[in-house]
């Protein structure tokens, strides 16, 4: 979508307020042209003696009040009338000012809206490799700037136009030679600015970019605090800001220096045509070919001239970042989500999945997993292990579609993964991950996020199946225990349980644990697995995990090395075999003697 065609569908709905603000600003550009004209004929034909020059109905109203004699004796009369006028004028610009700020507050919603919206259903792809920082800079900092130009600058466009076209015109009327050498710069102001506008346009996008790079380390650091902290890496992250802190102040200052050049040169431009009207002007009004009045008119009326032509150049300066702002937010609502893709069938989910010669990869020519066969029977709980990078989360990547497969078929009940819509499909597969994300929320309320008309009962019947449900009840606020930004305020254990509890509260058909075990004890994890068979015996149960003891009671057991399936079968046939599952258990085994061993020589020794 073009940016003029995004504008217009930002300000579709607006279009009353803005007309009725542009009307507003034609009126005040009227009453604006009133006053120089009463001025003028106050000095010319009230104090002087020459006729007055005016609409024949102005010169009725005169003559009703009793001539210029009248007048004359009360020039309070005149003063009102230009009070008037002022006040007519202000109230215009305060309505121009309410019916445009109001259409821009609700532009500037609904562009939020919908690039929240937006973000929400964008790939899993976008947002692994877009950057946090950058993403909120946009949805925030460019969306103000496109709403600060809407409001403000868009009308100001409208009101310049306005006061030129009138301004020109009376100026005109007054004395043809002085009007075209007050409007002899305005081309040269008009060029200028148009050539600024492409010079400057570049310096505000390397300059917003550097913005975005700068909030990217905040968000980054504000994160990862606690991994700052652990690592003594504060001195470091200080540096780094400093880094990016400095390139956004030396990129800006640029910027900055670029426009402070335009408004002084363009400042000097107008002092000059101001400076070369009034001298002409007093000299022909010396000489007699112009009145005092009209040189008063012809002053005021540069002046108010030369302030659009020059604001001209804000107006421009403004267009190109609220430019680059549009085009930063139309790379969000341009890119393809997932809801533009057709619906998928959305057949019954029953847990009975086939691998059959499943072939994937992130980049081309970089396989990650390579003629993937396997099949998981509905109701059974598999296993599978795999060193770092084997291949087990892309796995699981395929299997709620966060990404598609390139060659192979993978189904579910028959059915062709690919056929079945993403957001049915992800609605029957429950996920708890290694690191899980729980939101600034109660427990209760992050246990029964996914279901939001569970009961108490059922989110301390989940609590109990996930081992949590005891601790809870020993914090001071049971379940109404607020946690923290991504649940900082308890234990990595804590949070899997808490995040396993969320998961099975939704009863799906298919769960899988991606190493989300891995931070509670051996006895926990146990008593995790023994619930959770007893409660969903029909359910499908995924693990990966590198502990044999949790993948031991498995009714299958698969291992992935570089993106194949190496051995597969249950514990006792694994361990029977020489391969990377006996290494491991082997491995784990001795472990596990020598610490038994250590702690009965402690008993030992504690007892003599």
């Amino acid at each position: 979508m073009s940016k003029m065609k995004l504008l217009r569908k930002f300000m579709k709905g607006n279009l009353l307020l803005y007309t009725g603000a542009i009307i507003s600003v034609a009126l005040a550009t009227v009453a604006s042209m009133i006053s120089p004209l009463v001025l003028r004929t106050v000095i010319d034909s009230i104090i002087g003696g020459k006729p007055i020059e005016a609409p024949d109905f102005i010169i009725r109203i005169i003559e009703n009040l009793g001539g210029r004699t009248y007048i004359a004796q009360n020039l309070w009369l005149c003063a009102i009338v230009l009070v008037v006028v002022s006040v007519l004028n202000g109230i215009f610009l305060y309505t121009k000012g309410k019916w445009s700020s109001k259409a821009a507050e609700s532009i500037a919603k609904n562009m939020r809206d919908w690039l929240y919206d937006k973000l929400q259903n964008l790939s899993y792809d976008y947002h692994v490799k877009a950057e946090t920082g950058d993403l909120i800079q946009r949805c925030t900092s460019d969306v103000e700037t496109v709403r600060r130009f809407i409001g403000i600058q868009l009308v100001e466009i409208g009101r310049a136009l306005f006061i030129l076209t009138a301004i020109s015109f009376v100026l005109f009327r007054l004395d043809t030679e002085l009007a075209m050498v007050s409007l002899a710069m305005v081309p040269v102001i008009f060029l200028y600015s148009y050539f600024y506008f492409k010079k400057v346009k570049k310096s505000f996008k390397a300059s917003d970019e550097a913005e975005g790079r700068l909030s990217n380390v905040l968000q980054e650091n504000l994160t990862g605090v606690r991994v700052v902290r652990a690592f003594g890496r504060q001195a470091y992250e200080v540096e780094k800001f400093k880094a990016r802190n400095l390139e956004f102040k030396d990129i800006t200052y640029e910027l900055i220096r670029l426009l402070a050049w335009y408004w002084s040169v363009s400042g000097g431009i107008c002092m000059l045509q101001i400076g070369a009207v009034f001298v002409m002007g007093v000299y022909r009004t010396a000489i007699g070919e112009m009145s005092l009045g009209t040189l008063t008119a012809f002053n005021t009326y540069i002046g108010m001239l030369l302030w659009p032509v020059r604001y001209m150049g804000r107006i421009l300066t403004d267009l190109g970042k609220m430019m680059v702002s549009l085009d930063r937010i139309g790379e969000i609502l341009n890119k393809e989500d997932e809801r533009s893709q057709v619906e998928g069938e959305k057949p019954p989910i029953n847990g009975d999945i086939k691998f059959k010669n499943v072939y994937f990869e992130y980049e081309k020519g970089k396989p990650v997993l390579k003629d993937l066969t396997f099949d998981i029977p509905e109701g059974k709980t598999v296993a599978i292990l795999g060193s770092t990078g084997s291949g087990k989360s892309s796995l699981v990547h395929l299997l709620q579609r966060l990404y598609d497969y390139q060659d192979g078929s993978i189904t579910i009940g028959g059915v062709e993964l690919k056929r079945i819509d993403k957001k049915w499909l992800r609605q029957h597969i429950g996920i708890v991950l290694q690191e899980p994300f729980l939101f600034s929320k109660t427990i209760k309320e992050n246990i029964s996020l996914a279901c939001t008309n569970t009961t108490d009962e059922e989110v301390c019947d989940v609590a109990k199946t996930a081992s949590i449900h005891d601790v809870i009840l020993n914090f001071e606020k049971g379940y109404e225990t607020p946690v923290g930004e991504k649940g900082v305020t308890l234990s990595g254990g804590q949070k899997q349980r808490v995040a396993i509890a969320r998961t099975i509260i939704r009863n799906c058909p298919i769960l899988i644990f991606d190493d989300s075990l891995s931070a509670v004890d051996t006895e926990t994890d146990a008593a995790i697995r023994k619930a959770l068979k007893e409660r969903s015996r029909d359910v499908t149960t995924i693990i990966i995990s590198h502990r044999i003891t949790t993948l031991s009671e498995a009714d299958k057991i698969i291992v992935l090395e570089q993106g194949k399936v190496t051995q597969s079968g249950t514990h006792e046939q694994l361990i029977q075999e020489e391969g990377l599952y006996k290494r491991i258990w082997e491995l784990q085994s001795s472990l596990e003697d020598e610490l038994y061993s250590q702690i009965e020589h402690q008993q030992a020794v504690g007892a003599n």
